[in-house]
This record gives structure tokens, C-alpha cells and sequence, in this order.
């Protein structure tokens, strides 16, 4: 395929996900599916048009004056990919899958921004509706903030210690690119590239196969860290999911101790037990919430660990599609769910023990404000201050900029470029 059809494919593609509200992953694997002529180079050129088109999706309409998935695609192209408007005419007019030439319209807007500035939450990417609750969290610097949440992200991965080290597995990687991140000692990073070019397939990797490492984005790496999960201790994670987390918990406890995986859907447990077998991990429990139930654990727990199911803000980078479909209801939903789960993991506790709490959502409702709410609820536990900890794993230099005072912290892509995390650690009165 040639520029102009990839374009095509690109708009068919984004009308597809906005007008069936379909998720872009599925509409992307179908097309594909149904037109078996397009490489797979062919096929990563029009996701990234589609995706790039939804991470600048406000900031591309503010400039085109239309939201129209014909606008957005061929905006991305000139704009964001910087292929400028005469390559695109060119495009446009020697082959003949491509779209319809430009309007006048479209190509003035193309040439020249319109008058004034766009509103702070249009150049930042962020719906308007959450606007409000970007600038309490991050006041003046709000509009970088979304600005760098609408941005690529890197692929990152998690040295599995159990099997490997960083210096071994940077040597294995060199040909893709990896380098150390910046923060967490366990992680490698593979910077985005941009336009159409195609990131590495590192699950194809020996290392991979072999449980050398996973992928995982580094804010999840030093959450999972700062948990200060110890070998020897006994450790619920409560939202385990694909169990991420777990083996990372698992490495910080040398396979010493024991962890019990636990989530409420089975279907998104499920893959723990491949992951569990090739990373050597062998502390793990998975307790199936189909016939097993967490009895036995109640006040036992050295540390319960909670994922909290949230909206995702903090993984836009990832997801660019799911800031366009969340809803006030949704959020209302993700609130309930996170009191409750607070409420469950409490019960779990030991005297003297810990209660990590982590969010991949950068929204005060969700993060601190779970937290007031349940510190008013529970005299007996109180904040362990996450800064001490950070500094003690990373040293002094590397303070996050978003140490709030209630002793938690809130990871973002324009402050510790990784993806948006939240992070806060109580304790249990003796």
C-alpha cells in the first residue's frame, strides 16, 4: 500500500471506532482481518494514524474547525507527522485509494491556525468535562500535564531478578534500543519512535520466552516497589488481574513468603498462570474467586496490595481512545468500587501491617480523595509517608514533584516520564 490508501484505511478505521463506539484495538485487528493484502508494515502506519489522530483528537479539531475522522486523519498526517500539505497533495492526487482531494477549507486550515489561542483543555487533549479536576490536582501546570499524557508511550519492561539483571539483559536488548530507565533499578525502556515507524515486537524475544523480564511500564514497577513487599512476609494482592504486580512483589520477596493472587473476575485472572510458570515465581497462591474464598486471610496480612479499578487517565498514552468514552457515570462507578475495595482490603490487615493503595488514574476523586474518606472511616490506620520511602529506594535526586501532603505521591508522564500512577502506603495501628 501507498501513503494515499494507508490514509483511507486510517479514516475507514477511526469512523468505525466513532461511530459503533467500537474499541480501537478491535476495529484495527478487523480491518486487518478483512483485508488480507495489507502488510504488516501497511498496518502499523494506519494504527499509528488512528491512535495519533485520538491522542491530538481536541487540539486537531480546535485548528480544523471539525472532529470529522477524514479531518483528523489527514491533520495528523500534515501536522503531527510533519509531512506538510504538498506531500499530502501529492498523495492525495497519485493514488487513486486515496481520499478526495482537500477543500478549500481543509487546506486553509491546514496552512494557518486559526485566530487566538484554543481553550487550556483543547490544547491539552483533555475533555472538557474533567477539565475542572485537572487544574485542582495540577493547578498551573495542568496543560503540560495532558499535553504529555496525550504523547506516545515507550515500551517499558521489569527485569525479572529472579532469573536475570539489568546489565544482562540491556547487553540482549542493545539491538532494540533498550536503555536503563531513569527511576526503578528493575526497568529498560524503548523510547517511541515517531510517525509511521513500527516499535520492536519484544514478546518475540529469547529474553521474554524465558521469563527474562516483562513488559510493564515503569510507575508500575515503583509502586509495586515503594509496597516494600519483603521475603519471608505474607502478602494479598487483591486486584491481581494478569498478576503484573504479583510477580513483580514476587521479585522483591526473593520467592521467599507467600503471596495470595486474588481478583474478583476470574476471565482477568486467567493469565497469571502462564506468566507465574515463566517467571519462575513459586511464592504465588492464586485463590479463584469461583471456588475459593479469602477467609482465612482475614487480619494476617503483613501487606494487602491494591490495583483499584479506576478510568485510566493516567494510561492515555496507551489508550488514547478511552479519555473520548469516559463518562461522569463511569467515574461515579470507578468511586464506588474503590471504597469498597478499600474496605475489603482493610479486613485483610494485620495489626501493625500495611495497605498499599495505587491507581493508574491521576484524578483527586479517585487518588487522595478515596484515601481522606477512608482515614475518616478508619482511626486505626494512618499514611506512611511515600516520600521517605521513595528516597530510600532512589535516592534524593529523583523526588517526585507531586508529593502531596497528605504523604502520597502521583507519578505523570511530564514529571517522572512514565504513565500516571498513584501511590499511597497506611498502616494498621499495633
Amino acid at each position: 500500500m501507498r501513503d494515499g490508501g494507508r490514509l483511507s484505511a486510517a479514516i475507514e478505521v477511526l469512523s468505525e471506532v466513532e461511530t459503533r463506539h467500537r474499541p480501537v484495538q478491535l476495529a484495527l485487528r478487523d480491518w486487518g482481518t478483512s483485508h488480507r493484502f495489507a502488510g504488516s508494515g501497511d498496518r502499523t502506519v494506519i494504527g499509528n494514524l488512528v491512535y495519533d489522530a485520538l491522542r491530538y483528537r481536541q487540539s486537531l479539531a480546535w485548528r480544523m474547525g471539525s472532529d470529522e475522522p477524514r479531518v483528523l486523519v489527514l491533520a495528523t498526517y500534515v501536522l503531527t507527522w510533519e509531512q506538510g500539505l504538498d506531500r499530502l497533495k501529492t498523495v492525495l492526487a497519485e493514488d487513486h485509494h486515496a481520499p478526495e482531494p482537500l477543500s478549500e477549507t481543509e487546506e486553509q486550515r491546514l496552512t494557518a491556525a486559526p485566530d487566538g489561542a484554543p481553550e487550556a483543555q483543547d490544547a491539552a487533549d483533555v475533555p472538557a468535562w474533567l477539565w475542572p479536576s485537572f487544574t485542582e490536582i495540577f493547578g498551573d501546570a495542568a496543560e503540560a500535564e495532558g499535553r504529555a499524557l496525550a504523547t506516545r508511550a515507550p515500551i517499558d519492561m521489569r527485569v525479572n531478578t529472579l532469573k536475570s539483571n539489568r546489565d544482562k539483559l540491556l547487553k540482549r536488548l542493545a539491538h532494540a534500543g533498550a536503555e536503563a530507565t531513569a527511576i526503578a533499578a528493575t526497568g529498560l525502556r524503548i523510547a517511541p519512535k515517531a510517525g509511521s515507524a513500527r516499535m520492536p515486537h519484544v514478546q518475540a524475544e529469547e529474553g521474554y520466552q524465558k521469563g527474562w523480564f516483562e513488559l510493564q511500564d515503569e510507575a508500575s514497577q515503583i509502586v509495586s516497589l515503594l509496597a516494600g513487599a519483603k521475603a519471608g512476609e505474607q502478602v494479598l494482592d487483591l486486584c491481581a488481574g494478569g498478576g503484573g504486580k504479583t510477580l513483580a512483589l514476587a521479585a522483591s520477596m526473593e520467592n521467599k513468603g507467600q503471596i495470595y493472587a486474588y481478583d474478583a473476575d476470574r476471565l482477568r485472572l486467567a493469565p497469571i498462570h502462564d506468566r507465574l510458570k515463566r517467571a519462575g515465581a513459586h511464592n504465588v497462591q492464586v485463590r479463584d474467586p469461583a471456588s475459593s474464598k479469602l477467609d482465612d486471610l482475614k487480619d494476617g496480612m503483613d501487606l494487602v496490595f491494591i490495583d483499584a479499578p479506576c478510568t485510566g487517565t493516567g494510561v492515555w498514552r496507551r489508550r488514547p481512545d478511552s479519555k473520548w468514552k469516559l463518562t461522569e457515570k463511569a467515574l461515579a462507578d470507578r468511586i464506588e468500587d474503590q471504597a469498597r475495595v478499600l474496605e475489603t482490603a482493610a479486613t485483610y490487615v494485620k495489626p501493625g501491617g500495611r495497605l498499599a493503595y495505587v491507581t493508574c488514574s491521576v484524578l483527586p476523586q479517585e487518588n487522595s480523595g478515596q484515601i481522606k474518606a477512608f482515614l475518616e472511616r478508619h482511626p486505626e490506620f494512618s499514611v506512611r509517608p511515600a516520600l521517605g520511602l521513595w528516597q530510600g529506594l532512589f535516592g534524593t535526586d529523583k523526588d517526585p514533584v507531586h508529593a502531596g501532603e497528605l504523604g502520597d505521591l502521583l507519578l505523570t508522564p511530564a514529571t517522572t516520564g512514565t504513565d500516571g500512577f498513584y501511590f499511597a502506603l497506611l498502616e494498621r495501628a499495633a
